[in-house]
């Protein structure tokens, strides 16, 4: 007998899209149900029997797709989430610089030493003057801390200040990860104008931020924000200059502030958005319950959609729909010891309401007298399977247009979003969650509504603007659709 409690799921990217790859590292998801399936495509034959009675079907293919339903938690890097995630987007991760050992000791960050203030890393991204680096997972206590990166950090280390102190590590642990989260200005060089940030020395073109980023300003000390409290908000780039950044969205009460005597901090993190490169995942279910258990492994799995739906006062839920290519099912796993999912406790389940930071329209705040009541953002690749007269199974994926919805109810307070509607004007919508020190910032640059009606669906109740939101290019991101994660910010 299998019970459904003990369904094991969990994938791997694949290099060739199709191709599993050999020794694979799985990982599990978290999921809280799934449709997948991997099954062979039959016909009944045409065949007349002087009997009435059928010929045997005639097996003339195989099938392989489905669906998995999850509650969203913060996308935790090369977790099965975020990986899905790119194969949605049908792009990679754009991250700010990071190394971690990633379960191997001593393998990516090699050390640290308390004379240079220095943690020594393998080559990748560089870490620049000015960032702030996040260290966790090391042995000495004293060595997991936010720090501004100093003069001589790069490719191959990061240097941080030598108050307080690093302590000696020969070979970092395996759960050893550094991490840029952000950017610190010296005392008084960031300024706040009417348009953005300004700086004197940091050169804003060398850390990394692109328009559609967004970026929380000011930190937890008031020696690293702004005197202006209505300036310690949320903002999104629009332009980057080597002393100026351009923002919209900017928080009701901002104005200019000359940040005297401050090192202001302001965190940012990685960030997506909808390209055209395919992402491919073999995923395995194993069940578990089983004396033998049965593995079933889905090949060249793409996600033709993907959908998030934050409540109020419900779980934030998301599901992606795959289309595949080849399987096969059998007692033994491609990797018996996959990697565990993110845990609970560091990458908790986010809900509407609780964890909603900011739901907006067109720049605003979605507030009286037109509060939002849901919003959902779907992606749709259009994905057709390409099939040969010489393969059982689908040999490849055609893909068509990346449409994007955004489906917003609101109550109806007043006409000005269905006005908005009946004029075709051209909006933007972006949702912020938060929780535990992190934040995820769905948003669609540019929309317009082509669907919504108030009504009155009985008496006692409110009356709702459920509007339908179709995207389009954008040409300040270049997108349709953008999704931002900050893995760490005050």
């Amino acid at each position: 007998m299998t019970d459904s409690n003990r369904i094991q799921l969990a994938a791997v990217r694949e290099t060739t899209i199709g191709t599993t790859p050999d020794t694979p590292r799985m990982r599990k998801m978290r999921f809280t149900g799934e449709s997948l399936a991997f099954r062979p495509d039959f016909i009944q034959s045409n065949e007349i029997r002087d009997d009435r009675m059928s010929a045997d079907p005639i097996k003339v293919g195989e099938s392989n797709a489905g669906g998995i339903n999850f509650e969203w938690h913060y996308p935790k890097d090369e977790s099965i989430l975020s990986e899905a995630i790119c194969s949605a987007f049908m792009a990679d991760w754009t991250k700010s610089p990071q190394r971690d050992n990633d379960g191997t000791a001593d393998a990516v960050i090699t050390g640290v030493a308390a004379t240079s203030d220095t943690y020594t890393v393998t080559t990748g991204a560089a870490f620049v003057e000015g960032h702030l680096v996040r260290a966790t997972g090391f042995t000495n206590s004293g060595n997991n801390q936010i720090f501004r990166a100093q003069s001589g950090s790069g490719a191959t280390s990061v240097i941080a200040p030598s108050s307080p102190g690093l302590t000696d590590e020969d070979a970092p642990p395996a759960a050893a990860r550094l991490k840029a989260v952000g950017f610190q200005g010296a005392s008084g060089d960031i300024t706040a104008t009417a348009s953005g940030l300004v700086s004197t020395s940091l050169d804003f073109t060398t850390l990394g931020l692109a328009a559609g980023m967004w970026l929380k300003i000011g930190g937890s000390a008031a020696a690293d924000k702004f005197a202006t409290a209505a300036n310690n908000d949320w903002v999104r780039v629009t332009a980057v200059d080597d002393t100026a950044l351009t923002c919209d969205n900017l928080p009701s009460g901002w104005t200019a502030d000359d940040g005297t005597g401050k090192t202001l901090k302001v965190w940012f993190g990685d960030y997506i958005k909808n390209g055209t490169t395919k992402v491919g995942l073999s995923i395995e279910r194993g069940f578990m319950g089983q004396g033998t258990p049965t593995y079933v492994l889905q090949k060249g799995m793409v996600v033709n959609s993907m959908t998030v739906t934050i409540p109020k006062k419900q779980v934030t839920t998301g599901s992606f729909d795959f289309m595949g290519m080849a399987g096969s099912q059998g007692t033994t796993s491609v990797d018996s010891s996959p990697d565990a999912a993110p845990a609970l406790a560091d990458y908790p389940v986010v809900a509407g309401s609780a964890n909603v930071g900011r739901v907006a329209e067109n720049g605003a705040t979605l507030a009286s007298p037109n509060w939002a009541d849901s919003v959902t953002y779907t992606l749709n690749n259009n994905l057709r399977a390409i099939e040969a007269v010489d393969s059982i199974a689908p040999v490849a994926h055609g893909v068509g247009e990346c449409s994007v919805t955004v489906e917003l109810n609101t109550y109806f307070g007043s006409n000005t979003l269905y006005a908005k509607l009946l004029s075709g004007t051209a909006t933007n919508v972006n949702s912020r969650v938060v929780k535990n020190s992190q934040a995820m910032i769905w948003a669609c640059p540019r929309l317009t509504a082509t669907e919504g009606n108030p009504n009155a669906q009985g008496k006692n109740q409110d009356v709702m603007l459920p509007l339908r939101l179709s995207a389009s290019y954008d040409s300040t991101t270049a997108a349709h659709i953008i999704l931002n994660r900050l893995e760490y910010y005050e």
